[in-house]
C-alpha cells in the first residue's frame, strides 16, 4: 500500500507530544553519498515533527554526511518499523533559514512528503524496529523539546 500521507500511527509518532512515551523510537534516515553509494543514520522523534500528514521538518546535526547529502540532493528516506509495519516515507528536502538564537543550532530541513509505502507480510508479524535507551533521559527530553519548538519557527 503506497500513499502521499502519514497514516494516522506515523502522524501521532510525529506529532512532537508526549515524547517521554515515544524516547525509545529510533528511525533510519538514507540519504545518497557523492558516489552514488546509500548512507544511513539514525534520527529520533526529537529530530523530526509532522507540521501535517502531508509535511515534516528536520533538526540535523551540522557538517554530518548525512546533512551534506540532503543540502545536496534534496532528497532522503525515511526507513521505520512502527506498529507492526516497515515504512519507507520519501521525502523532498527544502534547507530553512538558520535561527540565529536557536539554543541547539542545527540545519533545519522542511520536507514534503511524497510517498509512504507500509511494508507487512501475511505469513510474519514484524515485532519492533530500532529502540534506544538514553543514559540521561531528562536531559534528551529538555533538548527534544526544544528543538522541536525550534523547528516550527
Amino acid at each position: 500500500m503506497e500513499t502521499a500521507e502519514l497514516p494516522d500511527e506515523l502522524y501521532e509518532l510525529l506529532d512532537g507530544r508526549e515524547l517521554i512515551t515515544k524516547q525509545h523510537e529510533a528511525m533510519i534516515l538514507m540519504t545518497v553519498t557523492e558516489e552514488g553509494w546509500p548512507h544511513t543514520a539514525m534520527i529520533s522523534v526529537g529530530e523530526i515533527v509532522a507540521l501535517d500528514r502531508g509535511q515534516v521538518r528536520l533538526a540535523m546535526w551540522n557538517g554530518t554526511a548525512t546533512t551534506r547529502n540532503m543540502i545536496r540532493t534534496g532528497k532522503a528516506t525515511l526507513v521505520l518499523v512502527y506498529s507492526g509495519k516497515a515504512y519507507y516515507v520519501k521525502l523532498a528536502l527544502r534547507l530553512l533559514p538558520v535561527l540565529p538564537a536557536a539554543k541547539h543550532p542545527r540545519e533545519r530541513f522542511e520536507a514534503d512528503i511524497l510517498s509512504v509505502r507500509a511494508d507487512v507480510a501475511a505469513y510474519a508479524d514484524i515485532r519492533s524496529g530500532i529502540q534506544v535507551d538514553f543514559k540521561e533521559p531528562e536531559a534528551v527530553l529538555t533538548r527534544w523539546y526544544e528543538t522541536l519548538a525550534e523547528l516550527r519557527l
